[in-house]
Formats: C-alpha cells, sequence, structure tokens
C-alpha cells in the first residue's frame, strides 16, 4: 500500500492525509446542510446536490494530482500571462458580472452556463506573481526593494476592482500579499506606508460613499457599514441585521462538547447558506466543540507542513509560493471560523475544500496542487546544493530577524 501511495501520490503524505480528511467532512456536512435547499429547488431530491458537489470533489482530487506532478518553476512562467488575463476578467466581471446576494461577484461561461468568480483566480495569479517577483531580487546581490513597485501595482489593480463587489476578499487578498513581501525583506516603510494609504482610502470610502449610493461601484458601501454597525454594537442592532451572526452562534452553542451527531442539525433550516459561508456552525453544531477543533487542527498542521517545506527549499521562488497559497487558504478557513464564532463581522468567506462550491473549489484544488508540487520538487535532499540564494535550510524566521533589523 505504500509502495501504491509512494509511486502515484508524491509529495507531502501529511499534507494529502489532510485533504482527504477534509474532503470526507465536506461530503458529510454538504449532505447535512443542503436539506432545504433541496426541498426549495429540488422538489425534495436530497440526493442531488450532494452528487453535484461529490463530482467537483472528484475534479478537484483530479486537479490536485495533475498539478502536483508538474514542476513548480512552470508556475512562474504562467502567472506572468495568467495575472493580465485574470485582471481583465475582474473589469468584466464588473460590467457584466452576475448579481448573487445583492453582489456580482461572478462570471458566467458563454454555452458551459457555468458561473465562477474571477477574485478567486485573480488571487491564486497574485501570489505566484508576487512569488516570482520576489525571488528575483533576493541573495546578496539582490534588491527587495525593486520588487515592492511592480507587485504594488499589479495588487493595486486587482484590490481596486474586487473590493466594490467584495470588500473582505479584496482585504484578505492584500494582506497576503504584504506578509510575502514582508518576508522578502521588502523595506518595512514600504509596507507600513501602503498600509497606512489602504486604511485611510477605505475610511474616507466609507464616509463619502453614502452620498452616492445610487452610483453602481457604491452600492455595496452601505452593506459594509451596517455589518460593522451590526458587529461593534449587538445589543442595538435590529434582528434582522444581525440574524445571520446570531443563528451561527445558535448552532455553535446547542452543538455542546460532542454535538447532536451528523445529520441532525437544526440550524442548518435557519441560517443563509449553511453548505457555504456558515458550514463551520453546522460543522460545530453536529460534531460538538471537539470536532470544531479537530478542523483548526487540520488547517493549523497544513500551515505548519508548508511552513516546514519551506524552511528547506532549494531556491527563493518555491519558498515564497508554498508561503503564499498556504497562507490564503488558512487566512480564509480562519476568516470563515471567526465569522461563524463572532470574532468578525459577516464577510462571506467559505471554508477551503469544505464548503459547497463549484470552480471555488476546483481553484483551491489547484493551490493544493502547486503546494504538494512545492514538497516533491522543491526540497533540498541530503548532500544537494541549493540552486540559488538561499541555504536549504536556513529557517523563515531568520528571514523574519533580518526584516525586523531594517534596511
Amino acid at each position: 500500500m505504500s509502495n501504491f501511495f509512494n509511486r502515484f501520490f508524491k509529495g507531502d503524505p501529511i499534507i494529502w492525509s489532510i485533504i482527504v480528511m477534509l474532503a470526507i467532512v465536506s461530503i458529510i456536512e454538504v449532505y447535512s446542510s443542503t436539506g432545504t435547499l433541496a426541498f426549495k429547488y429540488q422538489d425534495g431530491n436530497t440526493s442531488f446536490y450532494i452528487l453535484k458537489h461529490s463530482s467537483f470533489l472528484l475534479m478537484g482530487f483530479g486537479i490536485i494530482w495533475a498539478v502536483h506532478n508538474i514542476h513548480y518553476k512552470i508556475f512562474s512562467y504562467v502567472s506572468v500571462l495568467l495575472l493580465p488575463i485574470s485582471v481583465f476578467l475582474l473589469g468584466l466581471t464588473l460590467v457584466t458580472g452576475s448579481s448573487i446576494n445583492e453582489a456580482s461577484r461572478w462570471l458566467t461561461i458563454p454555452v458551459l452556463g457555468l458561473s465562477f468568480q474571477p477574485s478567486e483566480l485573480a488571487k491564486l495569479a497574485l501570489i505566484i506573481y508576487t512569488a516570482r517577483k520576489l525571488s528575483k531580487f533576493q541573495g546578496e546581490e539582490g534588491d527587495p526593494s525593486k520588487a515592492f513597485k511592480p507587485i504594488i501595482i499589479w495588487t493595486l489593480a486587482v484590490c481596486t476592482l474586487i473590493a466594490p463587489e467584495d470588500l473582505s476578499t479584496a482585504l484578505l487578498i492584500g494582506g497576503i500579499i504584504m506578509l510575502m513581501m514582508f518576508i522578502g525583506r521588502v523595506p518595512i516603510k514600504y509596507l507600513l506606508g501602503t498600509i497606512g494609504s489602504g486604511i485611510a482610502l477605505i475610511a474616507l470610502l466609507i464616509l463619502v460613499a453614502p452620498r452616492f449610493d445610487d452610483v453602481g461601484l457604491f452600492h455595496r458601501v452601505n452593506t459594509w457599514t451596517t455589518r460593522l454597525e451590526t458587529f461593534s454594537d449587538t445589543e442595538n442592532a435590529s434582528s434582522d441585521a444581525s440574524y445571520q451572526s446570531d443563528q451561527a452562534k445558535i448552532a455553535i452553542s446547542s452543538g455542546g462538547i460532542l454535538g447532536k451527531f451528523f445529520g441532525n442539525s437544526r440550524q442548518s433550516n435557519y441560517l443563509p447558506h449553511p453548505y457555504s459561508d456558515f458550514i463551520y456552525a453546522i460543522i460545530v453544531e453536529e460534531g460538538g466543540l471537539v470536532f470544531g477543533i479537530i478542523i483548526i487542527f487540520f488547517y493549523l498542521t497544513l500551515l505548519f507542513r508548508s511552513v516546514y517545506t519551506a524552511s528547506r527549499c532549494k531556491t527563493s521562488f518555491p519558498l515564497f509560493l508554498i508561503t503564499g497559497l498556504t497562507t490564503a487558504l488558512v487566512l480564509q478557513a480562519f476568516a470563515h471560523i471567526f465569522v461563524c464564532v463572532g470574532i468578525l463581522p459577516v464577510t462571506g468567506q467559505t471554508l477551503p475544500f469544505v464548503s459547497m462550491g463549484g470552480t471555488s473549489l476546483l481553484l483551491t484544488s489547484l493551490s493544493l496542487g502547486m503546494i504538494l508540487s512545492v514538497t516533491q520538487y522543491g526540497i533540498t535532499a541530503k548532500n544537494e546544493h541549493p540552486e540559488e540564494e538561499f541555504e536549504p535550510n536556513e529557517d523563515i524566521t531568520e528571514r523574519l530577524e533580518l526584516q525586523s533589523i531594517g534596511e
């Protein structure tokens, strides 16, 4: 059995195990949380959504397996073409995108009729591009500050096009890129200046936009402010404004330590999108606090294994690539969890590789395949010299210390 795995499933076996466990959880919880949806749209056919979701999971595994056999260097070249295409699709989405939950985040593929979120593709392309640029300016003779300008130009383009319809995703992407540049030794003054400018711009937008709420690009601002006001003042918030977060808290509190067992959720009948935006609340309701902690453990293990791989990378590009991709998945997971437990306002972030989804699940699979590719091709073997500037066993914390010292 181990020989079969080593032959066909290369890369980190622990990450493979996490992917399989998350897929099992996904199948169980999506089936459990789509009952109301099935009765509403499929005449009570509860098998419809789980079969559809399972087919996407199978395609996802196919993508992971195919991509993890591709050398990570190929991704660097692809990003140069993929990033401008994704920016074009983001612009097209603003103009012709499909409106779901009062937000035009989806683009429909002609003929096929499939809808997908270009923001997910843009996030992936930007992370790969950032890893490419940062790796170019590493080493003793490199100047990481030169990577800042091209990276920030593309980051501003992506985040600006995403923010009007999906501010939380834009902030998430911006945070990931800032972290990658921090690890890549970009001067801290550049990063602080960018973060400060971003905060000031968002604050100004929230203050000014209500006067122009009839203008298309500002139509989501009232939603942002309502969510922030509801989150900061729950006692005085209207029941309609706090409905989603209240139902999620009820689901989590009613789960107790061991939960109600799978298939016995009640709040899935009341929560909007329990199979996507609030699936963690259903997981805790049915599996209890114990199972909720296990899910968190899965994502933390993914992070730790990726950091361990990054510390052993041959070159700088796979180091930045696996750091960016893993950070994106883990931050999104914790954003979803924090919303469900009431630590963050409602954002609409899904739980990676667990929430029901189509193209978003496939793009998550693409990220996981790239991570596994780095664990297979990016690690320096014994007695092997690194190809570029970093020592093979140099720890990431040492690079963080270099950054903290400053220029």
